[in-house]
């Protein structure tokens, strides 16, 4: 089996691969990941989130959205201690990767962008990778911050081109494509994933890995999440995506792009040790870690230490 980098994929070779018998499909997401990765090492990142809420975009899955009435309100930005602080728990933890999070359209240059800056350069001086997610942003603004010692930024495309307008209006998805070319071309690692459960369909799914798989270079990381239905918003009422078409997604991502970390983000609380055991097998390699991812319950320190001893995993 051929599991060298490939950028020509079609979504008819993709279906294929996703549609192949459970067991059979995990089999060949292992045998890529096995080639491509320590099997036994998971990416442990902590997210901290510099800023929650008041966020103009309509998302509608996102309790951040100043649109919808939900649990959130707007809170201050964290001051630099604060963040340095909660870095440094992370990193006590086991984390290897800070990801910082404002909840906003774009970058908005000046103070508090000057403060992001430093937030990475003391990060990045504690011996941890650093990766953003901040909204859209410019050619000159990834620069800046890769020149702070930036790793990653994160910028989601949280589903297929054709279903995106369901979810999001006040931005189109040619936006979110720009901005990670930005950060392409800045030398800056692209981390960018979706959200399953939003309503979309099976070949909605095989676009948006389609969409990752023929990027040059593929994300260095694709973020896996599962909605977390939040009242307030207008995807309160979605249905819980079933485990096995999680792992599906899994699998087939693992095969279209051997060497991205695939993370299992939001909606992993809900999911068992032996849930979160079957997406590793099918090819995921980092986590979230802390009690907290954003807005909505996250697995604790305690039980993600608990589960890598049980199945014998030691993060980066």
């Amino acid at each position: 089996m051929n599991t060298s980098l490939r950028y020509d994929w079609t979504e008819q070779e993709l279906q294929e691969i996703h549609d192949l018998p459970l067991l059979q499909l995990i089999d060949r997401a292992r045998s890529v990941h096995l080639q491509h990765h320590d099997p036994y090492t998971i990416d442990v990142c902590r997210l901290i989130s510099i800023k929650t809420g008041g966020c103009p975009e309509d998302c509608r899955y996102c309790a951040q959205s100043s649109r919808y009435q939900t649990f959130v309100t707007p809170e201050r930005s964290l001051d630099k201690e604060e963040v340095l602080k909660r870095a440094a728990d992370a990193k006590a933890s086991g984390a290897s990767r800070i990801c910082l999070s404002v909840a906003q359209r774009d970058v908005k240059e000046g103070a508090q962008f000057e403060k992001i800056r430093e937030m990475i350069s003391s990060i990045k001086e504690m011996g941890l990778s650093v990766c953003c997610t901040l909204g859209m942003m410019t050619e000159d603004q990834a620069q800046k911050l890769k020149e702070a010692g930036l790793t990653y930024y994160n910028h989601n495309l949280d589903t297929s081109e054709r279903y995106y307008p369901e979810v999001v209006t006040t931005r189109t998805y040619h936006e979110r494509i720009k901005t990670l070319d930005a950060a392409d071309k800045a030398g800056l690692k692209v981390c960018s994933g979706g959200i399953l459960g939003l309503g979309e369909t099976k070949e909605d799914r095989l676009q948006l890995i389609l969409t990752f798989a023929k990027r040059r270079p593929h994300p260095a990381s694709v973020p896996v999440n599962s909605l977390v239905p939040i009242e307030g918003t207008p995807f309160a009422h979605r249905e819980k995506i079933p485990l096995f078409e999680l792992v599906r997604f899994i699998a087939t991502a693992r095969i279209a792009m051997p060497s991205s970390m695939i993370r299992l983000s939001a909606g992993r609380e809900s999911l068992s040790k032996e849930a979160q055991a079957l997406c590793f097998l099918a090819g995921a390699n980092s986590i979230f870690q802390g009690n907290k991812l954003l807005t909505v319950q996250n697995r604790t320190v305690e039980e993600d230490a608990e589960l890598m001893r049980d199945l014998g995993l030691k993060g980066k």
